[in-house]
């Protein structure tokens, strides 16, 4: 069995979903299933049990032996959300007890980390654990994965694979639910949707215009095939960037959107809000280059070609999930 946390969320029910056209329904799916809201997520999911996440330690405890790995990409990932106390129970205490779950009983462990834990990118986007000492995260959220990634290589006693994912910016279907969260691509269709246009913050640097802004941006059925890829294969342990290796600007972003729409393309730049102004991010780019030495060798969607994908297979059909 395959025991995959945060299975009614974005990420970990679109990895359901590959595991099912894969042919594989053993699975296990862990969240916690009371969010009506994201119940066509994994609804319609081939599965053998569905664990709520509360209950999950006593279900690891009579099924270990039944257990091929553990996917733990369920996670608290409201960046706007000030609690420290919260995201060190979800994302650290939590992630901390299944990793000395998956240590003791010998079950290959594979989790998610973020590109977030890189900062202000100061210090590059470098996945070289040596590194990790000297990131500085800007929020709760990001500091609760980092500390979860430097309690991890600091472990003598480790799963027998393991590895942690510092997914960019994912976007796709199956993200309907999260809100203000959600990625541009989502946002943005429902603006162009709604008004014609789509709405790009400005730029407050003057090496950036204007929607110039930049992001690693890269389609979930990418960041998936990469989970099922480590399950599959003998990669080595550690931790990895997942991205594709080349940032797009917003401008870029929105003219895949148009084009995909079918719509001439029509944006209007609007303030950002002081808030998030002095955490806010301008460039990332995954240094994809550990990934590839490891052994994986597959191409990635074109942000052209991933928009067109997500718009004309789930948006404009309904939008329906994967």
């Amino acid at each position: 069995m395959i025991v995959l946390t945060g299975a009614a969320g974005f990420i970990g029910s679109a990895l359901a979903a590959y595991l099912n056209e894969q042919g594989m329904t053993d699975i296990v799916l862990v969240d916690d299933f009371s969010h009506l809201s994201k119940k066509q997520n994994w609804q319609t999911k081939r599965y053998r049990y569905l664990v709520e996440r509360h209950h999950l330690f006593d279900w690891l405890k009579a099924y270990k032996s039944s257990i091929q790995a553990i996917f733990h990409l369920g996670a608290r990932t409201d960046t706007t959300l000030k609690s420290e106390e919260v995201f060190m129970e979800l994302n650290l205490s939590y992630s901390q007890r299944l990793w000395d779950f998956a240590t003791q009983a010998q079950i290959p462990f594979f989790y998610a980390s973020s590109a977030a834990t890189y900062g202000d990118g100061r210090h590059g986007f470098s996945d070289d654990e040596r590194i990790l000492a000297h990131l500085q995260p800007l929020n709760p959220y990001a500091r609760s994965k980092h500390t979860f990634d430097l309690w991890v290589i600091s472990q003598d006693k480790t799963p027998p694979r393991w590895a942690g994912f510092k997914f960019f910016n994912v976007y796709g279907p199956n993200e309907y639910h999260k809100g203000r969260m959600a990625s541009v691509v989502w946002h943005g269709y429902n603006q162009i949707t709604d008004e014609g246009r789509i709405k790009l913050f400005r730029s407050y640097r003057p090496d950036y215009g204007d929607g110039e802004q930049k992001r690693d941006f890269i389609y979930v059925k990418d960041v998936v095939k990469v989970l099922f890829h480590f399950f599959r294969s003998s990669m080595p342990s550690g931790i990895y960037n997942l991205g594709t290796g080349t940032a797009r600007s917003f401008l870029d972003l929105a003219a895949a959107l148009f084009a995909a729409m079918g719509r001439e393309l029509c944006v209007e730049f609007i303030e950002m809000p002081e808030a998030i102004r002095s955490g806010y991010q301008y460039f990332t780019q995954a240094e994809m280059g550990k990934l590839r030495a490891a052994g994986y060798g597959d191409s990635f969607f074109s942000l052209e070609e991933g928009v067109r994908d997500y718009v004309q297979g789930y948006l404009l059909p309904g939008p329906r999930v994967w």
